[in-house]
């Protein structure tokens, strides 16, 4: 039996199969012939097969290198070479290929080599995700991510890391969290790259605590993350949070990075906190970092900045920049902040533009933490144009940049520009975060816009930030300040956490109201969910109290204040006005002298709550004692006094106040300093001289000036006059009864019978009915109201 060659024998294939028996029956030298050119042809075969993987192996190296050259020419050679040839690639060459023009910015390139591979797999997606996420491109990164997912393929830790630097470039929070979830079920936070991808897709989006709960779940956490952490709540301001999070950093034996502790100290600084920044400059010369140049040379100049502007001592700050310069320090980023801070705290609008012009001349300025700096800074002193100019200059706005511009147009005269520019921010792409929320609802707060309002309030349900804490109480506030208290009550009562603030919300809510005895019902469910008062809710409720003369809740209420240890200002001139407006005058008195201090809203309340008595002397003896205190008179002091001339029948010292008002303390008088002296000459009497000062005052009168002038006819009988103020009335209020049912009975005391039946006459014309009367009474603490036409039980 002949036996096959030998070199045929070695380059067999090896199999784990058994070998077929051979057969004992003789083969011709033919049949073996035939057989060692078969298997000489399956060798070259496999040769070339070799060769061709060699191949395709150098051809993906030398992409590869490309790719790490940033060699874009040489890439598209080998391509043109590769087309060229007779090779048909393999995924992993296709691969090296996509990643060259991936990392060559070549996009459009990579997309058609995309397109084109025949299996596209983990790697080459990720290429894509990767290459628009570094190119900003952020919402196309994001399609191709879940393009991927929809094809079936689980993404890899390069992949997760890849979308979720995407969804910090645009800020994507809801896609962050959809990613969050795709970590979580394919275990990436073990990957300690996903994880602080993670945290600063996060930190981004303005979600800072679900970047810190993500940050202390970490089973490895990286300087970066803690970093990024620490940086965003320093951006925001927080800077409690900033030391919470640093003591967290250090207990948990954590590198601490050199580039953590500038932030570190400049929170020390805004905080005072001086044991603190003691103890982070220990730990930097125990780090041996004391040589270094940013920390040394720089870091404590911007402290001593901060530190200055802290203590309203900005101009010894710029002294001190000006010597930094003066010493060759060469200012950075961070001074350059330092001293914009510092700037934005002396509210001068000029040295802020000079500020900048500085910044600018630095070269600094279009950096994205100076930028933010200076938008900062012209917000804080006011001048919205100059952060408008400032803001379209940013070449990269973040959500963080839009909150801060939209945080310069919360006041009234400013607030509707505050809606376009979140109408404009959304039309963008940015996504909101409840820091916006919390803006553009104070916007609407100062306009008491209710229809934009419930338009932001359906965008907050969308968005799932209707439980957090800030935005709630916005919402409150909006509905409360516009008068839907119906809708104010839906917030309240879903609120999770209800705090001092919410319930003084509501409670002043319902002050402005009819039914305003729902704040005592709210002061005391308040106690029983154990939440403490403040001096505002104190106050209201005392408020509500003085409204409605329910003395017994007013008592009940200084009681509670007593055992409570209260003793603010607020709450003792709320309860003498409570006592005064309750009719114990006594108890006003006295309260008011037991204090040991009293400013200027603590006199005003006392000589108001003895013009009310009728306590004219007394008013005005405590007008005096004032004076010598050294408190300044201001519009509502001269509203008492004035009050207590007429309700003392004082002319002469009423006409000596009046002249006191706008000579010596310079008050331009009001339409109630006005009404108060037209009532002092009504009284007396002089309804000529009361009606020749209506007619030159520069104000417009309006119902309170002539229905005062029309009482006084009554007493003294001056038709003419009376005719002239309610016909003024009527003008103003055709609605109102009370003027004509008054001039009728002027007519009825003088017997002109047939006046007052024209004046009832024209009333049934009009369809003007009397409201009935409404009145109240306080049973075992609670307080009941009805009506004139109720009836009895």
């Amino acid at each position: 039996m002949a036996s096959l060659p030998l070199p045929v024998l070695l380059h067999a294939p090896f199999s784990y199969h058994r070998a077929p028996t051979l057969s004992r029956t003789a083969i011709s030298p033919q049949s073996t012939r035939l057989a060692a050119q078969s298997y000489h042809s399956h060798a070259n075969a496999r040769l070339r097969t070799s060769a061709q993987a060699d191949e395709l192996r150098s051809h993906a190296a030398a992409l590869q290198d490309c790719a790490v050259r940033r060699a874009l020419r040489c890439g598209q050679e080998l391509h043109a070479r590769l087309l060229r040839s007779k090779l048909q690639p393999d995924t992993f060459l296709l691969d090296s290929l996509l990643k060259m023009y991936c990392k060559c910015g070549r996009l459009l390139d990579a997309r058609r080599v995309f397109d084109g591979m025949p299996h596209r797999d983990v790697v080459a997606w990720t290429a894509m995700v990767s290459a628009h996420a570094a190119a900003g491109d952020s919402v196309e990164a994001l399609n191709i991510f879940r393009q991927m997912i929809q094809e079936g393929l689980d993404p890899n830790g390069f992949t997760l890391a890849s979308v979720l630097k995407a969804c910090s470039v645009c800020s994507h929070s809801k896609f962050t969290h959809q990613v969050h979830g795709q970590v979580i079920k394919l275990q990436g936070l073990d990957d300690p790259y996903v994880g602080s991808s993670l945290v600063e897709a996060y930190t981004s989006s303005g979600e800072v605590d679900a970047a810190e709960t993500v940050l202390l779940g970490l089973p490895e956490r990286s300087d970066v993350s803690w970093n990024a952490l620490l940086n965003e709540y320093a951006r925001r301001g927080d800077y409690r949070r900033v030391m919470q999070v640093f003591d967290k950093l250090a207990e948990s034996g954590d590198e601490i990075s050199k580039y953590t502790l500038p932030t570190v100290l400049k929170c020390c600084m805004e905080l005072c906190l001086a044991r603190s920044g003691q103890a982070v400059h220990a730990l930097v010369i125990k780090r041996g970092l004391e040589t270094d140049n940013v920390l040394n040379n720089c870091l404590i100049e911007i402290a001593m900045i901060s530190s200055f502007g802290r203590h309203d001592m900005a101009w010894e700050a710029f002294d001190l920049f000006v010597k930094m310069a003066d010493m060759g320090v060469i200012p950075n980023q961070y001074t350059y902040v330092g001293v914009a801070g510092v700037a934005s705290r002396t509210g001068d609008a000029k040295l802020c533009r000079s500020v900048h012009a500085l910044i600018v001349k630095s070269g600094f300025a279009m950096q994205k933490l100076l930028a933010d700096a200076i938008l900062n800074m012209y917000v804080k002193v006011g001048a919205v144009q100059d952060a408008t100019v400032a803001f379209h200059l940013m070449r990269e706005p973040d959500t963080f940049s839009w909150n801060t511009f939209l945080s310069g147009f919360y006041s009234e005269s400013n607030g509707e520009q505050g809606l376009r520019i979140f109408k404009q921010m959304t039309c963008e792409g940015f996504s909101a975060n409840k820091y916006t929320y919390v803006g553009v609802l104070r916007c609407c707060t100062s306009l008491m816009n209710l229809r934009y309002g419930t338009q932001v309030h359906a965008r907050v349900l969308k968005s799932g930030l209707q439980s957090d804490t800030d935005v709630s109480r916005m919402l409150l506030d909006m509905y409360v300040q516009s008068g839907c208290l119906t809708s104010a009550c839906l917030v309240f009562d879903q609120l999770k956490e209800r705090d001092a603030f919410t319930w003084t919300v509501i409670m002043s809510g319902y002050a402005k109201t009819e039914e305003s005895e729902k704040v005592i019902e709210y002061f005391r469910s308040m106690l029983q969910e154990n939440r403490r008062p403040n001096d505002v809710t104190l106050a209201v409720s005392l408020g509500v109290c003085s409204d409605m003369a329910s003395l017994g809740s007013g008592l009940q209420l200084h009681s509670w204040a007593i055992k409570s240890g209260w003793n603010s200002s607020v709450v003792s001139g709320a309860l003498v006005d409570m006592y005064a407006k309750c009719g114990s005058i006594t108890d006003a008195e006295r309260l008011f002298y037991e204090s040991e201090t009293h400013d200027q809203v603590a006199w005003n309340i006392i000589i108001c709550a003895y013009s009310q008595h009728g306590h004219g002397y007394k008013a005005l003896d405590a007008f005096r004692q004032m004076v010598d205190d050294g408190k300044r008179p201001d519009d509502i002091t001269f509203v008492g006094v004035l009050s207590a001339c007429s309700h003392a029948g004082l002319l002469d010292e009423g006409r000596k106040y009046f002249k006191l008002l706008s000579s010596v303390y310079g008050i331009t008088p009001t339409m109630e300093h006005y009404a108060c002296m037209i009532d002092i000459l009504s009284k007396a009497g002089r309804l000529v001289e009361a009606e020749s000062l209506i007619n030159m005052m520069p104000l417009a009168p309006d119902s309170s000036i002539w229905r005062t002038i029309l009482g006084a006819c009554r007493i003294h009988g001056n038709t003419e006059i009376a005719e002239r103020a309610a016909e003024k009335l009527f003008e103003l209020e055709p609605q109102d009864v009370s003027s004509s049912i008054l001039l009728s009975n002027i007519y009825a005391d003088l017997g002109r019978w047939g006046d007052v039946n024209r004046l009832r006459n024209m009333l049934l014309d009009h369809g003007i009915k009397k409201e009935p009367g409404c009145s109240w009474i306080e049973i075992n603490g609670q307080i009941h109201v009805f009506l004139s036409q109720d009836g009895y039980p």
